[in-house]
């Protein structure tokens, strides 16, 4: 639990970061192996394609809308076997933290601000990514899932779970995001979101227009959501 209280002068007093795209850099490797798994299923969709229809979601989200587009059913293992392979190529490549991110992290909470994670990925995966690139520490004791609300983004309740568990109200978060599910999930819980549009497959128009303030820098956020 935070322990931020909520204040009325607009001041930020909570900072909460997606994981995947905004912490890590783990989109194109994981909807590579998203696209691959899928093609075996008879789903040809690029990598482009997976990530413009599904980044952002949950997994089980991003389950229910590629079955609805096969018109059945995936295996029952398929999403374990999936991970398996996604986790390799973490493993491989190896995966990194977004560039200046720690920073951007750091920043924050040396002025006071909360901080913390809210992302569609499974405790589980976020334990490993953010293991991986050493942003563990960061946030430990703070970190949310989308296992733990009812509805996933684009719908707000896991940000407002968060915010809860932070004891810091809606008006006082900040949210950084880089999906447009994200995005929508932020404001529709009241919260000022920024998106993060740095990588080359970022949507800048889409995250627009569904109300995220744009930048394209890590380095840039301490000044973005200083007090």
């Amino acid at each position: 639990m935070g322990g931020g209280v909520a204040t009325e002068n607009g001041s930020v007093l909570l900072v909460i970061f997606d994981c995947d795209g905004v912490l890590v850099d783990s989109e194109p490797l994981a909807n590579a192996s998203f696209s691959r798994a899928l093609k075996a299923h008879g789903l040809d969709w690029s990598v482009e394609e997976t990530m413009r229809r599904l980044m952002g979601r949950s997994l089980k989200s991003c389950v229910e809308i590629c079955e609805a587009e096969i018109g059945r059913k995936l295996p029952d293992d398929f999403v374990e076997k999936m991970q398996v392979v996604t986790y390799q190529s973490f493993r491989n490549a190896p995966l990194q933290a977004v560039a200046g991110v720690k920073d951007a992290i750091v920043a924050p909470q040396k002025a006071g601000i909360d901080t913390c994670v809210a992302s569609s990925g499974s405790s589980e995966k976020m334990r490993f990514t953010l293991g991986l690139t050493g942003l563990w520490d960061l946030f430990d004791g703070r970190i949310f899932s989308a296992s733990q609300v009812p509805r996933g983004k684009p719908f707000p309740d896991l940000f407002l779970h968060a915010a809860i568990e932070m004891n810091v109200q809606p008006f006082a978060c900040t949210v950084i995001e880089d999906s447009v599910p994200g995005i929508q999930a932020a404001r529709s819980a009241g919260m000022r979101a920024l998106a993060y549009a740095g990588a080359p497959y970022a949507d800048r128009a889409a995250l627009a227009a569904v109300g995220g303030e744009l930048f394209d820098d890590m380095t840039k956020l301490p000044e973005l959501v200083r007090p």
